[in-house]
């Protein structure tokens, strides 16, 4: 088997579109990169063609169907297609003639689908220094691999795209050791010269070790999506904005920008894109918000507000000028209640329900004699006293057996009455899922309230993913939750208490709940399902810019006058502040 690095290209798996039903993967080695792709969709049925057996026989262990054999004798094991993605991962340069396959499998590509290819560059300046040296000499593998039968260059890939009738779209350069690689170029500085040669565009071929390309059978509509986005607190930016924006990224013919809150900012409109420019969780307030719109008005783009707490109960929203919801052409949220409150202010509203981007091997249940129960989450302090009681008896009959793990809620956190129990402050979003993967039950206490029925059920699908049991209140989490099969609902402190001590007493049956609501996420809760749905409304809001654009002056007509400084950089949500979450 040859010697490859049993890990995921990322240059690749960012690229292959995240709603990919059908993916054909070409010299899949041991699929290692379909393996990570499924996690992010499981429901896309992965295909893998290696003529390796043994790298076949791992891959087939990891991929929907794996076929051994040479795709140059047998182009179509699984049929003609059609794929939403084709990838040639380092596979081209091993093939007799590599263009035929392309031409080959182009039109099998489905009309919205895309080709990935990683192709080593035949112009790096490693290649030309071993021959300057006359070290020149064929290796095990790399760039150098003893079975590579084809070279190319950007120039020549291109090519080969555009005659297989495919249009490029972009490639990445994959640089590494770029301080090596200037430092050639250096020194080359006077045969450059000499030559006749730019040294600038030199060195743009010289360093890539590897080019990755995307290409269609047409080149789609450009879509540029750029949003702001709060400071991490409680992974409500990685939810709404980060993880969101980087899906709509793998798309062709999307491009993604996010920007922090207070980076001031220019945005230019790009000649024949759409382009939507999202305010997260803004306090667009007084003339100084109006005039941040009107900006981005002037430059061409659309405004979308993305909010996800009901705005009558936080402090900052309580001023008579804020105009987060009226000043912008659309609104997108969490859940269908708080839809509702915002279409009082906007009728021009979608709901985007908190999604999981990859499911996580599961690192729970190592200990059948000891649990952990889990607990999480800003502004709860008013949720949790009513089922303190239960929490506390369940604490006194468990003893050693259970054990508390409580971040950021110093309260509860002193009001459990054991030692068996640990504190973690306010953390970052990757310390919280890693405390959270390592936990067996996840307690989600919300006392029914307006604001609380207003917010999503994402603390249920994290723990969810993570294989971990929910034990919830029935506010909120009923809808999500099917009562002992997906986890378990409360109403008071005594139920608390004996559903608690339930699943003590059979861990087994903790662990059947925690991987049946896994399950659940994976069919249901992925953000891969999302995103046609994100591009229809996205590519709908820009087609229909002229109707909303005069809904908009119709709500607010201070909006109609022209900006002060058109010209002048965009203070990135100038008058945001931090706002509750989680």
């Amino acid at each position: 088997m040859a010697t490859y690095p049993d890990v995921p290209n990322s240059d690749l798996l960012d690229r292959i579109p995240l709603d990919a039903r059908v993916v054909l993967d070409v010299g899949c080695m041991t699929g290692a990169l379909g393996a990570e792709f499924k996690r992010r969709n499981p429901d896309c049925r992965y295909l893998g063609i290696e003529q390796d057996p043994a790298a076949a026989r791992i891959a087939a262990g990891r991929l929907d169907e794996v076929a051994t054999s040479c795709v140059e004798d047998e182009p179509f094991p699984f049929g003609p297609g059609p794929f939403d993605c084709i990838i040639y991962g380092d596979v081209l340069e091993h093939l007799r003639d590599p263009w035929a396959v392309l031409r080959q499998h182009a039109p099998s590509l489905a009309e919205d689908g895309v080709v990935l290819i990683c192709m080593p560059n035949a112009e790096h300046w490693s290649f030309a220094e071993r021959l300057l040296r006359g070290t020149w000499d064929y290796e095990p593998a790399g760039l150098f691999d003893h079975t590579h039968l084809r070279w190319f260059t950007a120039e020549t890939t291109h090519r080969a795209l555009t005659a297989a009738g495919l249009v490029p779209l972009d490639v990445k350069l994959r640089i590494f050791d770029r301080d090596a690689g200037e430092a050639f170029v250096q020194a080359m500085e006077p045969a450059l010269a000499a030559l006749g040669i730019d040294r600038e565009g030199y060195r743009n071929r010289a360093l890539p070790l590897q080019h990755v390309w995307r290409a269609a059978r047409s080149a789609p509509a450009p879509l540029h999506l750029m949003s702001t986005m709060l400071d991490h607190v409680g992974g409500v930016s990685h939810v709404r904005v980060v993880q969101p924006m980087r899906a709509l990224a793998t798309c062709p013919g999307v491009t993604t920008e996010v920007v922090s809150t207070g980076q001031r900012l220019l945005p230019q409109a790009l000649d024949d894109a759409a382009r939507l420019f999202l305010f997260h969780r803004p306090v667009l307030a007084g003339e100084g918000g109006l005039e941040q719109v009107r900006t981005l008005i002037a430059h061409g783009w659309m405004v979308v507000c993305e909010f996800d707490d009901h705005p009558g109960f936080l402090p900052a929203m309580q001023r008579d000028d804020v105009h987060n919801f009226r000043a912008v052409h659309a609104v997108q949220t969490s859940t269908a209640p708080l839809a509702a409150v915002l279409r009082q202010h906007n009728p021009e509203v979608a709901v985007f329900p908190n999604a999981i981007v990859r499911l996580p091997e599961p690192r729970n249940h190592t200990d059948p004699n000891r649990l952990t129960l889990f607990f999480a989450g800003l502004n709860r302090e008013d949720d949790w006293p009513p089922f303190l009681g239960g929490l506390n008896a369940a604490a006194a009959l468990a003893g050693e057996r259970l054990h508390f793990r409580i971040v950021a809620d110093g309260g509860l956190f002193e009001a459990l009455q054991t030692p068996h129990k640990s504190f973690v402050p306010l953390c970052d979003y990757e310390t919280y899922q890693d405390l959270l993967a390592r936990s067996e039950i996840s307690f989600m206490p919300l006392r029914a309230s307006t604001f609380n029925r207003c917010k999503s059920d994402l603390k249920f699908i994290e723990a969810a993913a993570h294989r971990v049991t929910a034990l919830a209140s029935t506010v909120v989490y009923e809808d999500s939750i099917e009562d002992g099969r997906t986890g378990l609902l409360f109403r008071d402190a005594g139920e608390l208490q004996r559903r608690l001590l339930h699943l003590l007493a059979d861990p087994a049956q903790c662990r059947a709940i925690g991987d049946a609501a896994r399950a659940m996420v994976a069919r249901q809760r992925m953000l891969a399902s999302q995103v046609p749905q994100r591009l229809a409304w996205y590519r709908s809001l820009w087609a229909r810019r002229a109707e909303l654009h005069s809904a908009l002056l119709e709500r607010v007509p201070e909006l109609a006058r022209p900006p002060a400084d058109p010209a002048a950089p965009l203070p990135s949500q100038g008058t945001g502040i931090l706002l509750p979450a989680g």
